[in-house]
């Protein structure tokens, strides 16, 4: 039988934060990290909070440097340790390889909402009519009122940013998925549409390592 190769490999992870205004005290996160996801996974970070579950993502997301260790990407048939890798390569894996759901929407000011979550297949060449259909489709499942499909979401509420966030980042079938609290403002009926949008992407083979406080939709998504 064929062993399918982990889309993220994270090994001998470190992250040690420095505070150089408080006389460069060192507050240790985690260290010797180990962890690989496969196609059609879903890993749960699980803990109190504190433990280091964000600092984690984001160093696989490569906003944080590792202390040590590597992160290691799949990406265009190759593995990229992002902890190593040139900016424009770490954004190239972003844009096509990698994507990020946080419960943290970042508003563009006078971009409409459709064009916010048209842009991520814009930016890989994807006909425009297309784009639209598609953005359409999912701003209309998420259940996000039309007319506010052409403001800006600056004005709109935490739930109402999430679920744009929530649909800029599922436009595009990534094969590796970031999930940090998707569905924390997010009423039941959002956060079942948003459960049956992880479902289809781990169908399709996305590995996806996630944060859920809500342990029903932990459970109904995790592989492990």
């Amino acid at each position: 039988m064929e062993t399918v190769s982990p889309r993220i490999i994270v090994e001998g992870l470190a992250k040690t934060f420095v505070l150089h205004n408080q006389g460069s005290a060192a507050i240790p996160v985690f260290r010797g990290l180990e962890l690989s996801v496969r196609p059609g996974e879903c890993v749960v970070l699980a803990g109190e909070s504190g433990v280091g579950k964000s600092t984690l993502m984001r160093a696989i997301f490569g906003n944080y440097l590792p202390s040590s260790g590597a992160v290691r990407v799949l990406h265009d048939g190759a593995y990229v340790d992002l902890s190593s890798a040139p900016p424009h390569q770490v954004l190239d894996i972003r844009k096509r390889t990698m994507g990020y759901v946080s419960q943290f929407l970042r508003v563009i000011p006078r971009i409409a909402t459709l064009d916010l979550v048209m842009e991520p297949l814009l930016e890989n060449g994807v006909d425009r009519a297309e784009a639209e259909a598609r953005a359409v489709a999912l701003l209309s499942a998420l259940r996000l009122p039309e007319e506010h499909w052409k403001l800006p979401p600056a004005t709109f509420s935490g739930g109402e940013q999430q679920r744009v966030n929530i649909a800029r980042s599922f436009i595009r079938e990534y094969p590796v998925l970031l999930l940090d609290e998707p569905t924390a403002s997010l009423d039941a009926a959002n956060r079942a549409i948003v459960v049956e949008l992880i479902q289809e992407a781990l169908g399709r083979g996305a590995a996806m390592i996630g944060i859920f406080h809500d342990l029903d939709v932990r459970d109904r998504v995790a592989t492990r």
